[in-house]
């Protein structure tokens, strides 16, 4: 039971993939050019707005690529998730297709998208421009699979909102995104910032991430306000919050919500 789920996941997951792109390369070469344009566009905000000497002494670019393919994988998840195939869909008439199908199989798609994208562009980046060098790789590419993790759960909370208030679930799903722009500490360090502002920030696990993958990425700094836990402890308490609300949901599914959202 437990290997045919994990092969519907793989299918589901190879699905999602496809499914923006009939060309799987193409999808993938669409990503890594919206990644890289939102990294051109705050190299330019950083340049024009004076910001470079509040970054962290070292390659500029790899402190806002640490930023932007944090916050890529977690907004991308959370919308992917949210987005999944719900409990009236026409694929959840298909007996083996279920929500941990369906969810598992948007996440773990855009997982892969999202950690290929990563290591094409710092590649191309190392072979192109200068040598990459960060502290300790392994430890920052585990941010990024913490802050994933965490979008994930906040997207299943959104899924199983979606079939009670579809609006709803997706006008907080945009402004999740929209809020990250700033919340996410793309732009700034957990260490520089004045003790009154941080609470702004604490809650939100992309800003722990974000910090300490900077702390990994770069040998002198050391994150002391952030938690490289906290996003996991963040999602799994959202994690159990989405799957008891899913399965409320699923208890009382009916075919006539989807004539009527």
């Amino acid at each position: 039971m437990v290997l045919q789920t994990l092969e519907l996941i793989y299918h589901q997951a190879v699905r999602h993939i496809r499914k923006t792109h009939g060309n799987a390369i193409i999808g993938l070469m669409l990503n890594i050019a919206q990644t890289m344009m939102l990294v051109a566009v705050f190299m330019l905000i950083f340049v024009f707005a004076g910001m470079r000497s509040a970054a962290i002494r070292g390659d500029t670019l790899i402190y806002l690529m640490s930023g932007v393919f944090l916050f890529m994988a977690h907004v991308k998840v959370i919308g992917v998730v949210a987005g999944a195939e719900g409990p009236t869909s026409h694929m959840m008439k298909h007996r083996p297709m279920n929500a941990i199908v369906a969810i598992g199989g948007a996440a773990l798609g855009e997982l892969y998208i999202q950690i290929l994208s990563v290591l094409v562009i710092l590649f191309l980046y190392h072979a192109i421009w200068t040598p990459v060098e960060i502290y300790n790789p392994v430890a920052a590419m585990g941010m990024l699979l913490a802050v994933w993790f965490a979008g994930l759960a906040i997207g299943v909370v959104l899924y199983a909102l979606k079939p009670w208030m579809p609006g709803l679930s997706k006008l907080l799903t945009t402004l999740i995104t929209r809020m990250n722009m700033v919340a996410s500490g793309k732009f700034f360090l957990a260490n520089m910032l004045p003790e009154s502002y941080l609470h702004y920030f604490m809650w939100n696990p992309l800003f722990h991430s974000i910090d300490q993958a900077r702390g990994f990425a770069f040998i002198n700094y050391n994150p002391m306000h952030t938690s490289a836990m906290y996003p996991v402890y963040f999602g799994m308490a959202c994690l159990v919050l989405g799957m008891l609300g899913e399965f409320f949901t699923r208890k009382r599914a009916s075919l006539s919500w989807s004539s009527k959202h």
